[in-house]
């Protein structure tokens, strides 16, 4: 989709005519029914003026092509701007330039990540270059027309008010790789980057390429199907088992060629492998030349798969990225423009309470945006009120869009050491379901401790990491998290505080959530739900806070709305006991399995510490001292 469209002449009016912004305003409240906010729109007056000079002054011919707001198909996000035409050997090229409005920004130590002011405050963001790269590469991977129609994408970033420094922090050695594919024009550039453009498309004939990016089609290239291919062969994490095959295939049965729109809820506990049968199901129908994406609530979990995928590569991560999506990208999307749309840990996707989402239900985005939607789901796995990715819930919003619904289970255990005694042990003593397997597991399957304070749980795992292990301190929302506002950006402050146990941790770093999981430099910080949700550690420790206790007379385990923190996971709740209760178990269920081979657990309700260790002791397992 894109919002505007002229030759290089009637762009170059529309902008000497004070016309080009109420256009480009016009189209958009056309195409997606919405205003725009008035910083984008100060943005375009602004940014649009200089690239009017770049045009004009360059000399290109007029007939040059130029698209403004490219919508990237199937997603989220738009390109800033787009020249097209001929260069001297009569290539058909097209320029994307990432127009920001920047004019200071500071190195980091992460790949591709830069710190500037947006959004009101110092915040990391990927750098203008990357961002540029990754746009240029998706068309490149996914249109047909650019892949087939020998079309040439060239990328570049003009950064118009920003004067260079000495040295000059977007420029740093570490950016190297990114900046040699799509360059940096600052504001001292502009010859530079009149002459680059003209390079590209100088003979201009620029029209029927502006048409051809528009009406290509978005399938994935062989090419970048062999490539993705290459990075799943051999890993043998992904072989499937028993029912899990029986889903894969059912999947593809339905998926590779449907002859109507169809909805395939596959449901299973932590531990089934559905991420197993999603990651095949992806890779098997990109073969087949679907249009699809991999789509995954959390960002700490989506940015893990693809970390795990690229095994640390650079270029393998930037590739990847176009096919891993959240979940509120599809509210504008149009009807059945994917053919599959794959959904993991679809328990969490939301409903319009939700913050930072625009619409109104995320399940019906999915559907009515795909011939074919998967969504993988664990009812259980529901922490906070707007979370609606329920079995129910998908069947009704199915049913509204017509489409046939196909349910499939996973009920093997993969994770805690193939320990199902183990997760039914868990839910029973959680209270959260009576479960008939409730009374241990194999000795030696899995470790599990209850041990007398959080330092202890703390010693443990840092052991187990010494180890070679993979292991992570959790816990649920017992404790305040201090705002990135009042100074806490980047786990500078101890907000998991036990002062009876002169004990304090902080929270997973707020810059770091998504890389938590596997940074060894975040060890001593305490992940929560949201940054270990979906991911497998070797063994985890559970610090569970007064938001859960158990009351003795009652023998009832029970959630604490006072001491529960989680201000949007609590959200109507006060006069609720029994959903928050739930809520709050699941949470705590969610960070016990997340171990594959033990968890360490303190309770700091000592009726529930006993508890916990009375129903260990009722099997004989070891409970700690």
């Amino acid at each position: 989709m894109i919002v505007y469209q002229n030759q290089a002449s009637g762009f170059i009016e529309d902008v000497d005519d004070n016309r080009i912004v109420r256009k480009i305003e016009s189209e958009f409240r056309t195409r997606f029914g919405r205003s725009v906010s008035p910083q984008e729109r100060k943005s375009w007056a602004n940014s649009l003026q200089y690239m009017e000079r770049i045009i004009r002054n360059s000399s290109v011919p007029r007939d040059c092509g130029i698209l403004i707001e490219y919508v990237i198909p199937a997603t989220s996000k738009r390109i800033d701007f787009i020249i097209t035409g001929h260069d001297e050997d009569y290539n058909q090229n097209f320029v994307i330039v990432e127009l920001k409005q920047w004019d200071k920004a500071d190195a980091t130590d992460k790949d591709d990540l830069v710190k500037t002011f947006i959004g009101g405050a110092i915040r990391e963001t990927i750098h203008p270059s990357y961002q540029a790269y990754s746009y240029k590469k998706f068309l490149t991977d996914m249109n047909e027309a650019v892949y087939e129609g020998n079309l040439r994408p060239y990328s570049c970033v003009y950064l118009h008010n920003y004067y260079k420094r000495d040295p000059e922090p977007l420029i740093s050695s570490q950016y190297q790789q990114v900046l040699g594919d799509s360059p940096v024009f600052f504001a001292e550039d502009n010859r530079i980057l009149q002459d680059y453009v003209s390079y590209y498309v100088g003979q201009g004939q620029g029209l029927e390429i502006l048409y051809a990016i528009e009406k290509g089609r978005i399938r994935p290239s062989k090419k970048f199907i062999d490539y993705v291919q290459d990075i799943f062969a051999g890993n043998e994490i992904f072989t499937l088992l028993d029912e899990q095959k029986v889903a894969f295939e059912t999947i593809l049965a339905h998926a590779v060629d449907p002859s109507e729109k169809t909805v395939i809820v596959v449901k299973g506990g932590a531990g089934t492998g559905k991420s197993v049968v999603a990651m095949n199901a992806l890779v098997e129908l990109l073969k087949r030349r679907k249009h699809l994406k991999f789509v995954a609530p959390n960002a700490a979990f989506r940015y893990a798969m693809i970390e795990m995928l690229s095994r640390s590569r650079k270029q393998t991560k930037r590739r990847l990225s176009a096919l891993f999506t959240g979940s509120s990208s599809y509210m504008d999307a149009p009807n059945d423009v994917f053919d599959v749309l794959i959904v993991d840990e679809a328990h969490r996707l939301k409903d319009g309470k939700a913050n930072y989402y625009q619409g109104e239900n995320q399940i019906a985005d999915i559907v009515k945006s795909a011939w074919v939607s998967v969504f993988f789901i664990d009812d259980d796995q529901r922490v906070r009120p707007e979370d609606i990715g329920t079995a129910k819930a998908i069947n009704k919003t199915a049913q509204q869009f017509g489409a046939e619904t196909i349910e499939l289970d996973l009920v093997t255990q993969f994770r805690c050491s193939g320990a199902e005694g183990y997760l039914n042990w868990l839910e029973h003593t959680l209270q959260i379901r009576d479960t008939a397997n409730f009374e241990g597991w194999d000795e030696g399957r899995f470790e599990l401790a209850v041990l007398d304070s959080p330092q202890e749980v703390v010693a443990a795992i840092q052991e187990k990491n010494d180890q070679g292990q993979n292991a992570r301190v959790l816990a649920g929302f017992a404790w305040p998290w201090t705002s990135e506002k009042k100074g806490n950006p980047d786990a500078n402050v101890l907000d998991v505080s036990m002062p009876e146990y002169d004990f304090a941790l902080p929270w997973n770093s707020r810059k770091g959530r998504q890389t938590w999981a596997f940074d060894d430099t975040k060890v001593d910080q305490v992940g929560c739900i949201h940054t270990s949700q979906g991911l497998e550690f070797d063994y985890v420790g559970v610090l569970i806070g007064y938001d859960l206790k158990f009351d003795p007379a009652e023998m009832k385990v029970y959630g604490s709305w006072e001491n529960y923190h989680d201000v949007a996971g609590k959200k109507g709740l006060k006069d609720n006991p029994e959903k928050l209760t739930l809520l709050i178990k699941n949470i705590y269920k969610t960070l016990m399995s997340r171990g594959m081979k033990g968890c360490f657990v303190f309770c700091r309700d000592d009726n529930l510490q006993r508890h916990l260790r009375n129903r260990l002791k009722n099997w004989g397992s070891s409970s700690g001292n």
